[in-house]
């Protein structure tokens, strides 16, 4: 298994319910400025078993990943909603549900 996978999954896995995040605030969390193609990739391969939160991961902007109108963009709406989150035009306000997690959360929280 690939470190830097792991590194990502386990960033992701830490974003609450009803929470969101941007593929670049992950890599910055995960230790890998920069690297925002490689969450992308990351979460394409994680383990169904590991029940990663793929559906909290965004662009920058707050815009789905996902082609508006496509089956995948329709489903991380719907998983996104049931946690209460408004999508609206495939787009989330992260300034509402954006996840900016403390400094205990960084330092205990996110497990590599």
């Amino acid at each position: 298994m690939n470190a830097n996978y792991q590194r990502i999954w386990n960033t992701v896995l830490a974003i609450p319910a009803g929470k969101v995040s941007s593929y670049g605030r992950i890599a910055d969390l995960a230790g890998l400025p920069g690297r925002a193609r490689l969450v992308g990739k990351a979460l394409g391969y994680a383990p169904d078993a590991l029940e990663v939160p793929w559906h909290r991961v965004l662009r920058s902007s707050g815009q789905l990943a996902f082609e508006a109108a496509s089956k995948t963009a329709i489903r991380q709406a719907r998983l996104l909603h049931a946690e209460g989150v408004v999508v609206r035009n495939n787009r989330v306000d992260l300034k509402i549900y954006g996840w900016s997690p403390d400094i205990s959360e960084m330092l205990f929280g996110l497990d590599y």
